[in-house]
C-alpha cells in the first residue's frame, strides 16, 4: 500500500487492483502541490467522509473525467447524481460496501455535513462519517474524517484493528493535537499515525510539531509526510 498526502484532509491510497482518492480538495487548497490530473491519474475510487466543499473538492470533475466510482452517504450520492456524476455507490453508517479489491466501512464522526448550494443557502450532506478501508494482503487504514474525539473511538478498534490512522489535529473544526493524541493513544492500538487537517487556513495550526510532542510515549510511529511524495504506509519490518 503507498499513500500520498496533498494536504488538508485529501489522500491517494494506491493497492492492487485500485487507486482510491480519499477527499480530493485540490482546487482551491492553498497547500495542494502539482496538478489535479496528476492527482487524480488512474484514479477507480473517490471515497468521501462528508459533504463540506473542503472535502468533496473536486470529487464531480474528477469522476466525470476518470469514470472513478465514488463512495459516500446517500446524501451525498444523490448530490452528485444531480451534478452529472454516474458511477456512484453509497454506504452509512456502520455499512460496509465491497468494491472488489477493497472495501469501505463507514463509522461515525463527530461533526457537520452541508455544501453551498447554486442560491447560496447550505445543502444538507447526511452524517459525517469516517472510513475503514481494508483491503487482503494489505494494512487496514482508518480515516477519521472531521471529528472530535468519542469513547466509542475504543470499539472502533476492537471490531476493525486499523493498523494506520489518519488524524484531524488541526483543532477549530476537529480534535486539536492535544485530544487528538489522547485518542490515539486512549482508543487505539495504530502501528502508524497521520496527522492531516492543519496548516491549510491560517484559522488551523499550522504545524504538526505539537501533536508529534504529545504522542512521544506512544508505541505509534508517527509519521508526517510530505505534501505530495507517496510513502509506503507500512515498513514492512513492522
Amino acid at each position: 500500500m503507498q499513500i500520498t498526502w496533498f494536504g488538508h484532509s485529501a489522500f491517494r491510497v494506491e493497492i492492487p487492483d485500485a487507486k482510491i482518492l480519499i477527499d480530493p480538495f485540490f482546487t482551491g487548497n492553498p497547500t495542494f502541490p502539482g496538478s489535479v490530473d496528476a492527482a487524480s491519474a488512474g484514479v477507480t475510487h473517490i471515497v468521501l467522509t462528508h459533504g463540506h466543499g473542503d472535502h468533496v473538492g473536486d470529487t464531480v470533475a474528477i469522476a466525470k473525467k476518470t469514470g472513478a466510482t465514488v463512495v459516500a452517504n446517500p446524501e451525498i450520492v444523490g448530490w452528485l447524481g444531480s451534478q452529472g456524476v454516474e458511477k456512484l455507490d453509497m454506504g452509512n453508517t456502520g455499512g460496509t460496501v465491497s468494491l472488489g479489491a477493497f472495501t469501505v466501512t463507514f463509522t461515525p464522526a463527530l461533526h457537520s455535513s452541508a455544501i453551498e448550494g447554486p442560491d447560496g443557502r447550505a445543502v444538507y450532506m447526511g452524517n459525517p462519517l469516517g472510513i475503514v478501508i481494508k483491503a487482503h494482503g494489505q494494512p487496514t487504514l482508518y480515516h477519521m474524517g472531521d471529528t472530535d474525539l468519542f469513547s466509542d473511538m475504543k470499539l472502533i478498534d476492537e471490531l476493525h484493528r486499523p493498523d494506520i490512522g489518519i488524524v484531524p489535529i488541526g483543532d477549530r473544526f476537529t480534535m486539536s493535537a492535544k485530544t487528538a493524541a489522547y485518542a490515539c493513544s486512549r482508543f487505539f492500538n495504530f502501528k502508524k499515525v497521520i496527522p492531516c487537517h492543519y496548516g491549510t487556513f491560517p484559522l488551523l495550526a499550522q504545524s504538526a510539531d505539537e501533536f508529534v510532542e504529545d504522542m512521544s510515549g506512544s508505541r505509534a510511529i508517527v509519521y508526517v509526510p510530505e505534501r505530495g511524495v507517496a510513502f509506503e504506509a507500512l515498513d514492512p519490518a513492522v
